[in-house]
């Protein structure tokens, strides 16, 4: 069975990517069954730039396919902010709470249209010796609310309001965000290319010390 690694620890990340592209039949699996694995360090100042790093880093040290990927938050009126700095927004990698929190603070004197905003996830598919095979986008607008709204999610999800059901993403069934959300979006164009590679003899990469 081929495996595809996601360039990443992220849980939540992972069960996505599960939900997306656990029918293919593949051998689906983030970094955790890798300790020796690097970590990647986000200097690239872009989402594609970090996305980039991700999957031709990893790829020939896992000699598996990867899919690095880089996601964020990105508010117009904010001058683009938190963009790739979504997960530190507020200093500390991944305190959704104190992220949220920010981003309340810094948009309070906005209102309607001025607080619409989007995400965006680019995702870039390197195949064993770290060439890129495919490099994607996809991305989910929506508004950012005044106040927390629901549990579900993570990030800035129980902010980001989806206009066209008059819900955020902490309130939506998560089989309906995965339908429409950005890395939905990105992983749909990934599809196509995914089975092409991995289910031809060409998805056939090498055997690396680093695997389980």
């Amino acid at each position: 069975m081929a495996r595809l690694v996601l360039g990443s620890r992220n849980k939540k990340k992972l069960r996505e990517m599960v939900d997306l592209l656990g029918d293919l039949g593949l051998d689906l699996s983030d970094l955790t069954p890798y300790p020796d694995a690097p970590p990647v360090e986000e200097t690239a100042g872009s989402f594609v730039g970090n996305a980039t790093l991700k999957a031709t880093t990893l790829a020939p040290i896992l000699g598996a396919w990867v899919i690095g990927e880089d996601s964020g938050l990105v508010v117009p009126a904010l001058g683009g902010a938190p963009g790739v700095d979504s997960a530190l927004y507020a200093g500390t990698h991944g305190d959704d709470a104190a992220n949220n929190a920010k981003l309340l603070r810094e948009l309070a004197p906005f209102t309607g249209d001025d607080r619409a905003a989007y995400y965006v996830s680019t995702a870039v598919l390197a195949d064993p010796t770290g060439k890129v095979v495919a490099t994607v986008e996809g991305r989910c607008h929506g508004v950012i609310v005044t106040e927390l709204r629901g549990t579900g999610g993570f990030g800035y999800d129980p902010l980001f309001l989806v206009s066209e059901y008059g819900k955020t993403f902490g309130e939506l069934p998560p089989e309906v965000k995965q339908r429409m959300s950005h890395r939905a979006k990105a992983f749909e164009q990934l599809r196509p290319v995914i089975v092409r590679e991995l289910l031809g003899e060409r998805g056939r990469g090498p055997h690396s010390p680093l695997s389980p």
